[in-house]
């Protein structure tokens, strides 16, 4: 099957392509994308639409693989968070957070992440790849699969946000791919306003982004300056505020028709969470259309901070607001679960690392014994 093509690999546009060079009409390729994100179908016999010839063609050159489940965790409050295979070496973290009249999806573009956010469970775990444009679709398709989706009506996945293991803007090509899928309607046919991008600040990528994909743009800033940001976040070394800030406003310009970014700040306990930081941070945002979201901190084993108490991250919202920028708290959900982002999969190679020290310690320990006896 490894040499197979992965028919969730495709958006519409490549889609049309494939079915050109077997000599079929581009209509193949929305019939196929609707059998498979749609429908769920895995089984190219199974869409019967297709001639049984394309479909024995399809049988000999393509496959449908998507990520397969290997542990599911969930919170009382409803929060789901599933560990998904990609490829029988690594796995990825997805998170299905329900609200009243809407769904949100947390998708991981990379296994591991390749920047060392000190805040972050999953920069700990160093990069390993990044993802397929199937292996990202795939917990779309997943999620909607798991909670009954329903195409006549009934589609529990509402808003994707890429918030999940990685940094979707190093993995650029295969993400902006993926998000085209959830919006066709042909696929997932969600509204461009319901499918955000969040980045760390890479600022070249931005202005790349601006240019080929209408989605909403969240930006993972935690620091008022330049100073703090750069001790917990190593990207602003290469891409300080003043530059991302410049790039962000170049994205919500009035031909994009982006109503506003969201400005995505953890609150750590001590190190940005001051009146002086929340002064600082409404005169850096003045000028840029934005929504800031205030992040209670999740805890996870070896992290060196601690959340902000409640009352300084109430001082802090308030501040913001009298300065005139809407600002909410994050609800902190799943805490009765591994929150943290990353921290299902740490524990889960931590666990399966200490399995193989164990076995070659066992192997080493025979073999000193033979070589005794």
């Amino acid at each position: 099957m490894e040499d197979r093509i992965n028919l969730l690999d495709l958006d519409r546009k490549v889609m049309i392509r494939f079915f050109a060079d077997l000599g079929e009409k581009p209509f193949r390729a929305t019939q196929v994308l609707k059998w498979i994100h749609q429908a769920g179908v895995s089984d190219l016999d199974q869409m019967t639409n297709l001639s049984k010839d394309l479909r024995a063609k399809l049988q000999d050159i393509a496959c449908i693989k998507p990520p397969e489940i290997k542990q599911e965790q969930i919170s009382k409050d409803g929060t789901r968070k599933w560990l998904l295979e990609i490829d029988g070496r690594n796995s990825v973290e997805t998170v299905f957070i329900p609200e009243e009249g809407r769904g949100t999806l947390c998708v991981s573009s990379q296994v591991g992440c390749p920047l060392d956010c000190k805040f972050c469970s999953t920069g700990k775990q160093g990069f390993n790849k990044n993802l397929s444009v199937g292996e990202i679709i795939g917990q779309v398709r997943f999620a909607n699969q798991q909670l009954g989706w329903n195409i006549e009506g009934r589609q529990p996945v509402t808003n994707v946000v890429m918030m999940g293991m990685g940094e979707p803007m190093l993995n650029f090509e295969n993400v902006v791919a993926a998000m085209d899928l959830m919006m066709d309607d042909f696929a997932y046919g969600l509204s461009r306003r319901r499918v955000t991008l969040s980045t760390s600040g890479i600022v070249p990528a931005i202005d790349q982004l601006r240019q080929e994909s209408p989605v909403s743009l969240a930006i993972s800033l935690h620091a008022p300056n330049d100073e703090i940001r750069n001790e917990i976040m190593s990207i602003n070394k290469t891409y300080p505020l003043e530059k991302l800030l410049a790039a962000c406003r170049r994205y919500t310009d009035v031909e994009r028709s982006h109503n506003h970014i969201t400005f995505e700040y953890v609150m750590l306990d001590g190190i940005n969470d001051s009146e002086a930081n929340a002064h600082e941070l409404a005169r850096r945002l003045q000028d840029i259309p934005s929504k800031i979201n205030l992040i209670p901190f999740n805890p996870f084993p070896g992290s060196d901070f601690k959340c902000s108490s409640r009352r300084a991250i109430d001082r802090f919202k308030t501040i913001l607001i009298e300065s005139g920028l809407v600002t909410v708290t994050r609800k902190t959900r799943g805490d009765d679960i591994d929150a943290a982002c990353g921290q299902l999969v740490g524990e889960v190679v931590a666990k399966a690392e200490r399995y193989r020290n164990l076995k070659s310690e066992q192997i080493s320990g025979k073999g000193s014994q033979g070589e005794a006896a």
